[in-house]
């Protein structure tokens, strides 16, 4: 397949010494939604020249003054990975907003991504507005469904009731999956929640060259030619010009959260390039290097040490040439990655300075959504397409063989575990691991120009996500309605930092936080801190806790659990008490089966029509690791035809049923391997039903586990006409982000011997799958 010439982009240096603030006040009081159809304050007569005309405010205003407002959320970045909290990937625009801003070094996340979307949006902890895991993995539970209550509104809604136009760019993941297809219902989409516009993807990762792109509820094709970063900071700049050109009186608010640096790692090899050789010294390096940066801006204590290597994790040092090769590619791409999309960041800071805005823009970036991923694996992943059993060995073999296109549009990298734990210095664990400051402990930025005077300034304060919606409340002035949209509103539960903004040594006012992420758990305390790594398939009354002082053991290196029984006690209760206020019994760490809430659950049968394009987004049904068996019902002319009649999937894995040279082909990809099954005879024109029964002989029911070969079987009109075996089924996540297509293959293709779209040329009735 001749690949696709990805653009360049060249890397020009920030503007200098942009200027910063932020913004001061009290949290105003809260004032009820005025819905009523205002009375008309003129005077009616029988003809308008006797009539005195009069018309309502029917559009609420921003206070005075009240500043544009813009929310950054990185996705799995660590503590010690970018170069504005002395880790070693350039990220010059967000160093820039820092330097003219504050850091804040003691903020916190939930340890995964959308408990901390919900938590960030709704300034409610992620429990309490329904989010304790993914929408994709809700249970029928009020802490787990997935369901965001309107009762508790978006910061969003929040501020349009208060005069702003309001923006959400990039990655949502909030949509529960019933609702995330063409069918909606839409009140749970970002444009149900408050949002005027939105343009990104709903699942929890896309792929950066080819994503998979809503525009509020419309699906967009992307063309390839411009990655995901740029495609948002693009939208985001044409957003912020047409508002400032149709009501430039009013302030906007914009959600922006790029993929960056959520697995695939991929980015032009412009951006990675720029890494060649520079982290060949190694992981261990890597960290001695970055706490010492650290120390330097002052963002960790100066007593600070190193945490112990995470368990599993090899020194460098006794690595082979080839894994040291094949690690320190992996770290360069994730490098660029984050250098690229601080680079499209900056994009939108500079448009906001050329249209005069910057200086009243409240900037707050949240410097990942969790800590380094621990989903790389020991040995790192060049294309996650590999069997769910592969053997480590195997793993490294196949990622040497792929090093060349890691980080380009034929790979889906993830970097290894080393590299997580480097990037998350001084911490020890990572992402998911709700238990550990690993997890959860994450840069903050605020910068706002007009009103932060302490540029450069440091913030020790204890924070956690959900009280940045109070902050942007208490900065602009806004008033938090008590009924939005006919909901009657329930108590925000994060704490404002405006009063650490002209006061550094202003004592910490958010004192109680709970941590919860599949069984593992902790709570904070005025600096104390319990918490516990939950193993799946124990029990939870056997897990082990630990107990930290934070305030002498910033980074959980000296545990006091056994010298201080009575304190631990008292966290383990405050934990329960905490638990039981926001929904986070019961404990569920994914081992015991539950009912999903995909749009397709329970159904056997889809019975599919042409027009149908990329029918769903991360809700594919349940087609990994089973039979099953498509059939077209398609009319041929006497010219033939040719064309996709049903795609699943794309050039990372997936299935296509499709007619070239009067032939009817299937194309099994899962990832590996590339299969071909093809009809001995050719098609005659006129109605024809064309079918493939996939049988898996392996064991049925296990889409993510190891899966067995299988055998596709082709039929023109109930005659067999082909077979192919498979030596590997399809797992889950099938389809994951190009889902399912009927009549072509849109984005990209499942296999090489067509080009997408490659319409179907004939007429196709219907496609059904049966699963078996």
């Amino acid at each position: 397949m001749k690949k696709r010439n990805i653009f360049k982009r060249r890397y020009s240096a920030m503007g200098r010494g942009l200027s910063v603030l932020l913004l001061s006040g009290a949290m105003t009081s809260l004032h009820a939604q005025h819905s009523p159809t205002p009375k008309h304050t003129g005077k009616l007569g029988k003809t308008l020249t006797e009539t005195e005309q009069a018309w309502p405010e029917r559009n609420p205003k921003a206070p005075a003054g009240a500043p544009n407002v813009v929310w950054i959320l990185l996705d799995d970045v660590g503590f010690g990975a970018i170069s504005t909290f002395g880790g070693l990937i350039k990220t010059p625009t967000l160093d820039s907003l820092a330097n003219a801003g504050l850091r804040y070094t003691n903020f916190h996340t939930t340890a995964i991504c959308s408990p901390t979307r919900a938590a960030l949006l709704t300034g409610r902890n992620q429990h309490s507005v329904h989010m304790g895991l993914f929408t994709n993995t809700g249970g029928g539970t009020p802490g787990y469904d997935g369901y965001i209550p309107f009762e508790k509104a978006t910061v969003a809604e929040i501020l349009r009731e208060n005069g702003y136009n309001t923006y959400a760019l990039g990655k949502w993941h909030l949509t529960p999956n019933s609702h995330a297809t063409q069918l909606g219902p839409f009140n749970r989409w970002p444009t149900g929640r408050g949002f005027d516009h939105y343009f990104g993807f709903l699942g929890g990762a896309t792929d950066q060259y080819f994503p998979v792109l809503w525009e509020d509820t419309k699906k967009v094709v992307p063309d390839g030619k411009k990655l995901f970063s740029t495609l948002i900071a693009d939208k985001a700049i044409r957003y912020i010009a047409e508002q400032k050109s149709i009501a430039p009186e009013k302030p906007f608010f914009l959600y922006f959260a790029p993929g960056a640096g959520h697995e695939p790692h991929q980015v032009d090899k412009y951006w990675s390039d720029q890494y060649k050789g520079k982290f060949d010294q190694g992981w261990d390096k890597y960290r001695e290097t970055v706490i010492e940066n650290q120390k330097r801006l002052g963002v960790i204590p100066q007593d600070a040490a190193l945490p112990d290597r995470g368990p599993g994790v090899k020194p460098w040092e006794s690595l082979s040439a080839d894994e040291k090769k094949l690690y320190a590619r992996f770290q360069e791409v994730y490098a660029g990655f984050l250098s690229h999309a601080d680079y499209e960041i900056g994009r939108v800071i500079r448009h906001l300075k050329d249209l005069g805005q910057l200086e009243n823009t409240l900037v707050i970036i949240s410097v990942g959504d969790n800590g380094a991923s621990k989903e790389g694996t020991f040995e790192g992943t060049a294309s996650r397409n590999y069997a769910p059993d592969i053997t480590p060995e195997e793993r490294l073999k196949k990622n040497l063989a792929q090093i060349d296109l890691i980080g380009t549009a034929y790979s889906r990298p993830n970097y290894p575990l080393g590299w997580a734990q480097a990037t998350n210095t001084p911490f020890k664990h990572w992402k998911q691991d709700a238990n550990s400051e690993g997890g959860t402990h994450n840069p903050l930025i605020v910068f706002w120009p007009n009103r932060i005077k302490d540029k450069g300034g440091i913030r020790n304060q204890y924070a956690h996500l959900i009280d940045i919606l109070p902050t942007t409340i208490e900065l602009t002035g806004a008033k938090v309605p008590t009924v939005i949209n006919g909901y009657p509103q329930a108590p925000i539960e994060g704490t404002s930092l405006a009063f650490s903004i002209d006061n550094p040594s202003a004592p910490s006012r958010h004192h109680i936080q709970y941590y919860e992420i599949m069984g593992s758990r902790s709570i904070y305390k005025d600096g104390w801190k319990a918490g516990t790594l939950h193993v799946k398939k124990e029990p939870f009354d056997k897990d082990v806790w630990e107990l930290y002082n934070l305030n002498e053991d910033f980074n959980e290196r000296n545990n006091l659990a056994s010298k201080y029984p009575e304190k631990l006690k008292e966290l383990q209760d405050l934990f329960d008490a905490e638990a039981w206020k926001y929904n986070v019994y019961p404990l569920k760490d994914g081992t015991v089966p539950q009912k999903s809430l995909g749009a397709f659950d329970n159904r056997d049968r889809l019975v599919l029509y042409p027009g149908t394009l990329q029918l769903f987004e991360g809700t594919a049904p349940p087609i990994g690791g089973r039979s099953l068996s498509i059939t077209a019902d398609v009319n041929v002319p006497a010219k033939g035809a040719e064309g996709v009649l049903l795609s699943i999937g794309g050039r990372t894995n997936g299935l296509s049923l499709y007619v070239q040279a009067n032939q009817l082909w299937f194309a099994y990809n899962n990832g590996d391997e590339k299969v071909y099954a093809s009809s001995a005879e050719s098609i005659k024109p006129g109605k024809n039903l064309f079918r493939v029964d996939y049988n898996y002989e392996g064991v049925t029911g296990a889409p993510t586990g190891p899966t067995g070969p299988g055998t596709a079987v082709l039929y023109i009109n109930d005659k067999k006409v082909g077979e192919v075996k498979v030596k590997r089924t399809l797992g889950g996540g099938i389809g994951t982000y190009e889902s399912i297509e009927v009549g072509q293959d849109v984005i990209t293709a499942v296999t090489d011997k067509y080009n997408v779209p490659y319409a179907y040329t004939g007429n196709i009735n219907n496609v059904t799958i049966d699963l078996k």
